[in-house]
């Protein structure tokens, strides 16, 4: 089967990069698989069954290219206490329905809710996986056996250390140290996996010097391994429970695992929840042949993508590989000493504990909930602790979501200014903090609270205004000062909601309701919008503009003059990304560069200024859709050629500024290549116009003295732009052509948004 998005591995292909990949996953798929068998109490053999059904089955169906599946160390632990209490082969059937559980998750295409799970979770659950199996199979590699529980395991250490087996030491030893020294070597020498070699070495060294340890034992060849599962006779609530458990936690190692492997390399993205289908189809063939569960295997795939893999061919011949050395060189097995695999299993283990995943969780503040987790996964046991895991983050989340910084001093020395700040969400769990710091505001004290809020409800918006009322009638003062998105006026009319503004600064005027606008009812009508946006802006965004403003505050040195459409929806340093002293910008109606200045010598002392005092490097023509300045030239056209006529005795002053466009309104009759351009993309007759606009204007730019001679000795490159309001995206233009900057992806937005928008005239 073909994965989603690829076109299907060819032959060449296939025998040049996957089959060569395969065969390294082999070689580090074999001693895992039979490693982690042991540590789940399973028959050996039923690593081996795993290993190639799950590189077969989910390789075949899953949906990531390049992940390799097979039983996995992180459910270890699960499957070995599940093998305790109800048998092996309940422990089949409950694999086989953790498949089935699987299959409807992928059906019911939740894949990405699986995602949801705080990463410091999963890390920590690994954490404690990998510890629990330390401390077993440390036991295992001094000679002894391993108890059922952790804290048991970590109690009887030093009896087992008093009592170790000379002969399993050395040869765990010599695993241990093999697999720490591995990375260290020269790259051709790690070429050869490092687990094969371990093992392989280990049990020489038994045989050659005759040493008297215990090895694996395997009862039959691997065909009469295949066991069909079993119903339980009883404890149907602990058997579905079990079901739930393996599927939540295959289901979540192997979405964690594709998102990773997806990140390795650049070919086909994973499709999750076809990876759950492949998952579920494996763990149902995995428990009906008397296999361990299956997932995708972190380890095995990075090895997969490290050996140059292409496609899943390399993930289903890998489980042809441990099929054909199951089938055929099942004694092998027999050679290899039980404390060879402990060792190998400790190094899992430690590994899977990362310091990498420690330090992010302290950076982050998130170090308590790894700690819990892992600390409940290891002492209670798997689902436990990934739920108290959980409720820990959940718990964190919640009380940084709804906490408050609030902070409450004199500022003044005579104890009668005082200021209390609040900073955050201010919600009614705050209040008992928010009255603590407003009763140590002396009586007849002049107060200012700074409230700088995302969040605000009713019941907070109630105290204050209580404490206010109570204050001001014994003789103090309270000046409020808001700072936040959140307003006092707002919380007692409607729901408390958590406010954001985008862009910052950059909330359309219609959008925000009164209070949000006015700074005061006294002014006329048509300032408060901008006297509000100014109040606003001193409030919350001058501190950040000044720090941007501070190496240009004596003079400017800008990259490029920008000449734009004075339309105000427009914007200059939004669409280039730029800052203060980026754009030395000239905006006028339909962004014209005129051939005379008779009427106006603005533009021609921008082009002077900006290219002869402050050296520019490039000059952009910005043009942009449903441009009032093009609506007007095609209604003269129609009306004409009164409306902009270069006769006219009698002209208004629009009408003498537009003459200098019909230069493009004449080419865009006669065919210009930009507009034929632009007419291929779907745009407006508007639309095609303003494009060839930008194009004439690039070409009087070329032609200028100034900017012709800069542009000529390569001091200065002339650019055409065109801003596409509906889609928001920038196209570049050029004589000849209109293109996407972003690339060709955007070029279809365009059209479909253009042939479905009305012409109506607007500003320019």
């Amino acid at each position: 089967m073909r994965k989603k998005g690829s076109r299907g591995p060819g032959i060449r292909e296939v025998m040049r990069y996957d089959l060569p990949a395969s065969l390294v996953v082999f070689l580090v798929a074999l001693p895992l698989s039979l490693g982690i068998a042991i540590a789940s109490d399973a028959p050996v053999l039923a690593g081996l069954i795993a290993a190639v059904v799950g590189g077969i089955v989910a390789g075949l169906i899953g949906g990531s290219a390049l992940q390799v599946s097979g039983p996995a160390a992180g459910l270890t632990v699960v499957v070995a206490d599940m093998v305790a209490n109800f048998g092996w082969r309940v422990t089949c059937f409950i694999t086989v329905g953790a498949g089935v559980l699987q299959i409807l998750f992928g059906l019911s295409r939740i894949a990405g809710a699986a995602l949801a799970i705080a990463p410091v979770v999963v890390h920590a659950m690994l954490a404690g996986i990998g510890i629990t199996i330390a401390l077993q199979q440390i036991h295992v590699l001094l000679g002894g056996s391993s108890a059922s529980s952790a804290w048991e395991n970590v109690t009887s250490l030093p009896a087992g250390l008093a009592d170790i087996e000379t002969s399993d030491a050395l040869v765990g030893g010599t695993v241990i140290a093999v697999l720490l020294i591995w990375p260290l070597l020269p790259a051709a020498v790690r070429k050869v996996p490092g687990p094969l070699v371990a093992i392989v070495g280990a049990t020489a060294l038994t045989i050659v010097f005759g040493l008297d340890v215990e090895r694996i034992s395997i009862d039959g060849n691997f065909f009469e391994a295949i066991t069909l599962p079993e119903l339980p006779d009883s404890s149907w609530g602990a058997v579905l429970l079990g079901v739930l458990t393996v599927a939540l936690i295959a289901s979540v190692e192997s979405l964690l695992s594709a998102v990773a492997v997806d990140k390795m390399h650049t070919g086909p993205r994973s499709d999750l929840n076809r990876e759950l289908l492949g998952q579920g189809s494996a763990n149902i063939t995995s428990g009906m042949l008397g296999g361990l569960p299956v997932t995708g295997v972190i380890v095995r795939s990075t090895t997969n993508v490290n050996s140059g893999a292409r496609t899943s061919a390399s993930a289903v011949m890998h489980g042809v590989w441990v099929l054909v050395f199951a089938a055929l060189l099942t004694g092998l097995v027999e050679q290899i000493p039980m404390a060879a695999l402990a060792g190998l299993l400790v190094v899992i283990g430690i590994q899977l504990v990362k310091l990498a995943h420690m330090r992010i969780a302290l950076r982050t503040g998130d170090l308590w909930v790894y700690v819990i987790t892992v600390l409940a996964v290891v002492f209670l046991n798997l689902l436990e602790g990934v739920g108290i895991g959980l409720a820990v983050a959940i718990g964190l989340v919640v009380w940084r979501v709804v906490r408050a910084e609030i902070v409450s001093e004199p500022s003044g020395t005579d104890g009668a200014q005082w200021t209390v700040r609040v900073r955050g969400s201010l919600s009614f769990l705050s209040l008992p903090k928010l009255n603590k710091a407003l009763a140590q505001v002396p009586d007849r004290a002049h107060l200012t609270l700074e409230l700088d809020t995302d969040f605000l409800d009713h019941a907070a918006s109630e105290m204050l205004e209580d404490f206010r009322w109570a204050h001001e009638a014994g003789g103090g003062t309270v000046l409020i000062v808001e700072k936040g998105r959140a307003r006092l006026v707002d919380a007692p009319h409607r729901p408390p909601r958590r406010h954001t503004s985008g862009f910052a600064g950059l909330t359309p005027w219609r959008n925000r309701t009164e209070s949000e606008t006015s700074i005061t009812t006294d002014r006329p009508a048509a300032l408060r919008s901008v006297l509000g946006g100014v109040h606003e802006y001193e409030n919350e965004h001058a501190d950040a503009l000044r720090a941007m403003l501070a190496d240009v505050t004596e003079s400017q040195d800008p990259d490029s003059l920008f000449v734009t459409c004075a339309d105000s929806r427009v914007l200059p340093n939004v669409i280039t990304a730029s800052g203060p002293g980026d754009l030395f910008t000239v905006r006028n109606v339909g962004n014209l560069i005129p051939t005379d200045s008779d009427d106006d010598v603005s533009v021609e002392a921008a082009l002077e200024f900006a290219v002869g005092e402050l050296g520019v490097s490039s000059i952009v023509v910005c043009g942009h859709s449903s441009c009032g300045a093009m609506h007007a030239l095609l209604d003269s056209e129609a009306s004409g050629g009164s409306a902009v006529s270069e006769t006219s005795a009698e002209r208004s002053p629009i009408q003498r500024w537009l003459r200098h466009a019909i230069p493009s309104r004449v080419a865009f009759r006669h065919g210009h290549p930009a507009g034929r351009a632009a007419a291929e993309r779907g745009l407006p007759e508007v639309d095609q116009l303003a494009v060839v606009n930008v194009a004439k204007q690039i070409e009087t730019l070329a032609r200028h003295p100034l900017v012709g001679r800069a542009a000529a000795e390569a001091r200065l490159r002339i650019v055409g732009l065109y801003f596409d309001i509906a889609t928001a995206r920038v196209y570049e233009v050029t004589p000849q052509s209109i293109a996407p900057v972003a690339g060709e992806a955007s070029a279809g937005a365009l059209g479909s948004r253009h042939r479905d928008r009305a012409t109506t005239s607007a500003h320019p």
